[in-house]
């Protein structure tokens, strides 16, 4: 009875509710039980221990410091401070560029359009860490690059101006345009995808109410691109926020990346609360925003 009664149950809305589950039970395992063990962490006590921490017993069973010293010590504060600005110039750089490109993927044909969009992509189909190394290539003093830059500079300036390279290599110049370099994709596509919406009528329109074309595209384009914009600013800015890689390779030890002081932490010093509160600041700072756009993004349609 119990059987055919389950049965029944499964065959109306068991799959359905299976296919809305699965998604939802891969967050729990993969998202939420780990960031519950990071910030269990976080509260933990750094031991000479393996692993490195522990609750109770000798130690208080839940230990702010580690809170404390990200709010307070100067390292950490640099560390967010130089996180945040080169990620928010990276995520500015790749709008700048990205969008007369995404706007010029909705304007061509469609022969045309299948094939741009596989050359914005195209980047993906080799190594992340390749194309790192080829930068650092490119940006090396000896370089016919750097050489380039160099005679342009020279050629540009007064004689006593000149210089026999462009110091770029190991400077926060270097970790923005590396950083463009690797998310302009996930800027180009979001802004695509919105644009391509858009009813061309709607541009047609103001220019038959005599708008200029600059005036359409800042009344009529620009503003129904928005969510496009937005969506690929976070997409940029949460993990250049986060980057480890490019900071370590191209970057300036003397500046260092949220990314590079919590993989100190956890590797070097392992000092696994430290670097857990860290991760969890960061992880706070990178979706507390998010969530306060969506919310009144949601209030704005009327959806709450």
């Amino acid at each position: 009875m119990n059987t055919g009664r389950f049965q029944r149950w499964f065959d109306l809305k068991g799959w359905t509710a299976l296919l809305i589950g699965a998604p939802y039970g891969w967050l729990v395992i993969w998202f939420l039980l780990p960031f519950l063990i990071v910030v269990a962490m976080s509260v933990a006590t750094n031991t000479p221990t393996a692993p490195p921490f522990s609750f109770g017993g000798d130690h208080a069973w839940i230990n702010w410091s580690s809170y404390h010293r990200v709010l307070t010590d100067s390292l950490y504060l640099r560390a967010f401070l130089t996180s945040v600005v080169n990620a928010a110039f990276a995520a500015f750089l790749c709008l700048l560029i990205g969008y007369p490109m995404a706007l010029g993927l909705t304007r061509v044909s469609k022969s045309w359009r299948n094939i741009l969009l596989m050359l914005v992509i195209l980047p993906f189909w080799t190594s992340f860490l390749l194309r790192v190394y080829a930068w650092m290539g490119l940006m090396g003093k000896n370089s016919w690059f750097n050489g380039l830059l160099t005679d342009a500079w020279n050629f540009l300036v007064p004689v006593d101006w000149a210089i026999r390279f462009v110091p770029m290599m190991n400077t926060n110049f270097a970790v923005v345009l590396v950083m463009v370099y690797t998310y302009l994709p996930f800027m180009i596509l979001p802004l695509y995808a919105s644009l391509e919406r858009l009813d061309p009528t709607l541009d047609e329109a103001a220019m038959d109410l005599g708008s200029r074309p600059y005036q359409v595209f800042l009344d009529v384009t620009l503003p129904q691109s928005v969510p496009g914009i937005v969506a690929g600013g976070m997409l940029v800015f949460i993990p250049a926020a986060g980057e480890l890689v490019i900071p370590s390779l191209v970057g300036n030890a003397s500046q260092p990346m949220i990314g590079k002081i919590i993989a100190d932490e956890f590797g070097q010093a392992r000092d696994w609360p430290m670097a857990s509160a860290v991760a969890v600041a960061l992880l706070i700072l990178m979706v507390l925003p998010t969530m306060i756009y969506s919310h009144y993004q949601a209030r704005a349609e009327g959806t709450k």
